[in-house]
């Protein structure tokens, strides 16, 4: 029975339910003489007629019967099979590897539940870390998907934006520049500026920013290797910062911080839902990234809450001259 095939049961099926062969090959969409030889070729390899031919048509001998159950048991199963691949590609299940850039674990846990309340028994395990870790994560496949500022350049991606990613200058709100407006980026390099370490993204887009002041800036500032160490050193005083917004909306809500008024800022980047190209999606992937891309920049927090209006827009305007149309660093 090893050579048996799902064609020569649908065969035994479908002549059971017509009687004849050519009423068989009409449904199969095979000629009479294509059915015919399934059959002959069945009953070979079981070594039994499976049909007897009557004067009103073909009806199952006793191995014929036997034949016909195990069609009609494994024609269930492949149902069941069907409906299973059917509930994977509907996305009512499955395991995503998400990698999130540190500036992005402030909004990620929000898009993440808002999420799983549309798809609950979709798992997704979470990876945090600097550009550099996620990068090499999803360089080594290890990782299906990850939400980053930058896409990187060194291997194939394809990358989906769900929102905008605003960067801006902070400082405590006892601070002296905290009440003026059109800040400049002269007065900006009379204050200490807290950056990230080379190779974040965040630094690069400031480093950007005072590109026609490279030696001042070089002497204007104090590097930290976190955002978390960068929002305390600023309430503390040492300084003023340059950050993503995301990072510090609690701090500006509760009065912790304050979000400079500069010129030519907040500037505006995206943020990016990157894969491997040459990798073939899984239904939940296409899920995720079409929950992020529908509703995605729903759950970021909102810039507009934080920030005068008119030094949004003004910022809004001045983001593309300030530093071109390069993706949003993270």
């Amino acid at each position: 029975m090893r050579t048996l095939t799902l064609r020569q049961l649908r065969s035994i099926q479908a002549i059971n339910e017509h009687r004849t062969i050519a009423a068989a090959a009409r449904q199969l969409g095979l000629t009479p003489p294509a059915v015919t030889l399934q059959v002959k070729q069945l009953e070979d390899d079981v070594g039994l007629a499976l049909f007897d031919r009557t004067h009103d048509g073909m009806r199952l001998t006793a191995a014929g019967s036997a034949v016909l159950g195990a069609a009609n048991a494994i024609e269930t199963t492949l149902r069941a099979l069907a409906d299973e691949i059917q509930a994977i590609k509907g996305v009512r299940s499955g395991t995503i590897r998400l990698g999130v850039v540190s500036t992005a674990k402030y909004f990620a846990p929000r898009l993440i539940a808002a999420f799983r309340q549309e798809f609950p028994d979709i798992e997704i395990r979470l990876i945090v870390g600097n550009r550099l870790v996620i990068v090499e994560e999803l360089r080594s496949y290890r990782l299906d998907i990850a939400l980053m500022g930058r896409p990187p350049v060194g291997f194939p991606v394809e990358a989906t934006v769900f929102g905008d990613h605003p960067l801006v200058m902070i400082a405590p709100p006892g601070h002296p520049l905290a009440g003026a407006r059109e800040i400049s980026r002269e007065r900006l390099l009379q204050e200490t500026i807290i950056i990230r370490e080379p190779g974040s993204g965040t630094r690069s887009s400031l480093e950007i920013f005072f590109a026609d002041y490279p030696d001042a800036l070089e002497t204007r500032t104090a590097e930290m290797g976190s955002n978390e160490t960068i929002k305390q050193a600023v309430m503390a005083g040492l300084g003023i910062a340059f950050i993503s917004a995301h990072t510090v909306a609690f701090e500006v809500e509760t009065g912790r911080l304050a979000i400079l008024d500069v010129s030519h800022m907040p500037i505006r980047r995206q943020w990016f839902a990157v894969s491997r190209k040459e990798r073939i999606p899984a239904p939940a992937d296409i899920a995720f990234k079409d929950f992020l891309v529908q509703r995605g920049a729903s759950h970021l927090p909102l810039l507009d809450r934080l920030y005068p209006a008119d030094a949004v827009e003004a910022g809004a305007r001045s983001a593309a001259g300030v530093a071109g149309t390069t993706p949003s660093p993270a």
